[in-house]
């Protein structure tokens, strides 16, 4: 695999604060990383270095190879930048917006017309291609904003929150162009506060917080690292009895509430122990009237690893 999104060790203060303390990321062709982590975690300060819009205090960004600083023409060229907010020009149609950035790319004529003819069909805009974009929906924008950032082809894409604010719809088609973009080779960082999106598209993740990367990995792996556990909660008919479920490998009381104790909460050692707590509420007290059974998530895995919820302020 042929790395192409490449920071090492970047550093970045704003005055007393320390923004970024150390981070590295690779991005490989034909993946997708996932790059998470609160607000004020150091995201879009890793974003606006790795696009070239600031400069780091020390450490280093290659974009297919290229190094990036404030004159690396080449290696922008080779990076498409999809900002989470509207880049479009409301009055221009989607069509005019396509040919603009793409003669910022230096991309003209014929190729710059048959490129934008194909994005406009695979965003799902084709019959929308000569209306201006102030008449479009949110949804309609943020497509034609990823289109604008695909144009020039590049061999690299950070997308910042691509599908806020978008309708169904847009958000499945949005992901079919990501996953279209991996499947052609594109390497492709992926920022996003929706962590099922995340587990969707993303062949790893990339966790920071307070300027550094905390963990780094598969789904799979940072919530095993993160030791979450699958849980159920059952309410009976009668209260289950203290220790009902004693004895079963890996499982463990949690909790109780509602009436006298008829909603209890448990930590499973493995999933597979469901089937067998339910049999055993069932027994001890009387009918199971509901039940609810987690399965540990991404979701989990942050919460543990960050001790915050995705949305707090540091």
């Amino acid at each position: 695999m042929i790395p192409q999104i490449e920071a090492h060790e970047l550093r970045k203060a704003y005055g007393g604060r320390i923004a970024l303390d150390g981070v590295s990321i690779q991005v490989c062709a034909g993946e997708v990383v996932g790059l998470l982590g609160p607000n004020g975690a150091g995201k879009t300060t890793t974003l606006s270095i790795l696009s070239g819009v600031i400069s780091p205090d020390s450490g280093e960004v290659r974009i297919g190879g290229m190094a990036m600083n404030g004159a690396s023409a080449h290696a922008r060229r080779k990076l498409g930048l999809v900002p989470q907010s509207i880049a479009l020009y409301p009055t221009l149609t989607a069509r005019e917006n396509l040919l603009f950035f793409g003669r910022m790319q230096g991309l003209g004529g014929d190729a710059a017309a048959k490129r934008a003819e194909a994005l406009l069909d695979e965003v799902g805009l084709s019959d929308r291609a000569e209306d201006p974009v102030g008449r479009f929906s949110g949804g309609m924008k943020r497509r034609l904003n990823l289109a604008c950032g695909m144009m020039h082809q590049p061999c690299a894409l950070l997308l910042d929150e691509p599908t806020v604010g978008v309708d169904p719809q847009s958000r499945g088609r949005i992901f079919s162009i990501v996953e279209n973009a991996r499947e052609r080779g594109d390497a492709i960082l992926y920022s996003t506060h929706y962590m099922e999106e995340v587990e969707r598209l993303a062949s790893r993740v990339v966790l920071i917080d307070r300027g550094r990367v905390v963990a780094e990995g598969t789904s799979a792996e940072l919530i095993a690292r993160a030791g979450a556990e699958p849980r159920i909660e059952l309410i009976t008919a009668n209260p289950l009895p203290l220790g009902w479920a004693h004895g079963v490998e890996g499982v463990r009381e949690l909790g109780r509430n509602g009436d006298s104790g008829s909603r209890v909460s448990l930590a499973l050692g493995t999933i597979d122990r469901a089937p067998e707590i339910l049999r055993m509420a069932e027994r001890d007290g009387g009918q199971v009237i509901e039940f609810h059974l987690h399965r540990p998530n991404l979701q989990d895995a942050f919460l543990a690893l960050t001790g915050r919820a995705l949305r707090d302020t540091p």
